[in-house]
């Protein structure tokens, strides 16, 4: 396993880490569909990860009403300290007005609740879930930075923002002088590359890690999907959701999935892991979230730490995916000042 700086902080971390939405929610009319994993699975799931090196893994309270917390907990147990462990806030957890949202008194209470569930007393990286309209950042950054003094959060991250919505959340963090964001979770793909238009470059000018979910669009870079949109296996989260719950172009995906095929023979790979080493290849990408049903799945994706791929294989894989540039990104790309030779100014 290789590891990655997570943003500025000198906190290394593995370059895949474990995501534990499949954790739980055997009744839970969402979550089933997931994976509804119960203990025996988890444990068994965390012993491999943790094993072969990952030492980060991430969750969210509303995972199966809180089960994959629990779940999670149990499952580190004694091993705590191997463990960089992740967690998220802002959906609804309860039927109460205020069991939501990023207000200081959610987060007060949706922290201390996760610490209760994780059975641990302080959480390596808390981070929001979404961007909550009502409440003011400026409330909920001095929320989060008085739990960092308190010792219960190390380092504090966002999920799903904007990179605007980041930057004013940077830039009011350094004018009070209080814990900033380290990290950055983002939905980032073959099929989605949305996030090079301005979150990737946001993230390297303010020395922010991108930690990367969906990065097999729920298993449809696995390749277990035909044209005719039947599944070739059922064992896939399109397959039991009957849906995707990322959107993408189809025909393009299958485009791409070809090329995914190919580069995945010429390296006797499954296409899942070229998909995986595709992220870990890309610029400011610090670890890609993997999340499994099956041990062989797990190990499988944890391989793809192992695989180079080739200026061949990148090229390929770019040209076929290549999304078009977003103004003004195609304007400034075009306009490099030119500059005048001193002495020859007229």
């Amino acid at each position: 396993m290789k590891y990655r700086l997570l943003g500025r902080t000198g906190v290394w971390v593995s370059e895949i880490s474990l995501g534990a939405m499949t954790f739980g929610g055997k009744e839970h009319p969402v979550y089933r569909s997931h994976g509804a994993l119960g203990q025996e699975e988890v444990d068994r799931l965390i012993g491999t990860a943790l094993d072969a090196g990952i030492n980060f893994v991430d969750t969210a309270d509303v995972y199966a009403d809180g089960e994959s917390e629990e779940l999670l907990g149990r499952a580190i147990g004694q091993r705590r300290r191997d463990v960089i462990l992740a967690t998220k806030l802002f959906a609804p957890v309860g039927p109460g007005p205020n069991d939501q949202g990023l207000s200081r008194l959610h987060v007060m209470r949706a922290l201390e609740d996760s610490l209760r569930r994780l059975g641990t007393d302080y959480i390596d990286l808390y981070q929001i879930h979404n961007y909550d309209q009502l409440t003011p950042i400026e409330e909920t950054l001095s929320a989060l930075d008085d739990a960092v003094r308190q010792g219960k959060v190390r380092y504090i991250g966002c999920s799903n923002l904007a990179a605007w919505q980041i930057s004013k959340a940077l830039g009011t963090s350094a004018l009070h002088n209080q814990a900033k964001f380290v990290a950055n979770q983002l939905h980032y793909s073959l099929l989605s590359r949305d996030a090079e238009r301005d979150l990737v470059p946001m993230a390297e000018d303010a020395g922010l890690s991108l930690t990367v979910w969906q990065g097999l669009v729920g298993g449809f870079l696995t390749g277990k999907f035909d044209r005719g949109g039947a599944a070739i296996e059922q064992d896939s989260r399109r397959a039991r959701n009957g849906f995707d719950f990322v959107p993408f172009d189809e025909e393009k995906g299958f485009r791409v999935l070809d090329v995914l095929r190919t580069v995945a023979e010429r390296h006797e790979v499954s296409p899942a892991r070229v998909a995986i080493a595709w992220l870990l290849a890309q610029r400011a990408v610090t670890s890609v979230i993997v999340g499994a049903r099956k041990l062989e799945q797990l190990t499988d994706n944890i391989a793809a730490s192992n695989l180079n791929l080739t200026e061949q294989d990148l090229t390929q894989l770019d040209e076929v995916s290549r999304p078009p540039i977003a103004y003004p990104n195609w304007i400034q790309q075009g306009s490099a000042p030119t500059r005048i030779p001193v002495g020859n100014q007229s």
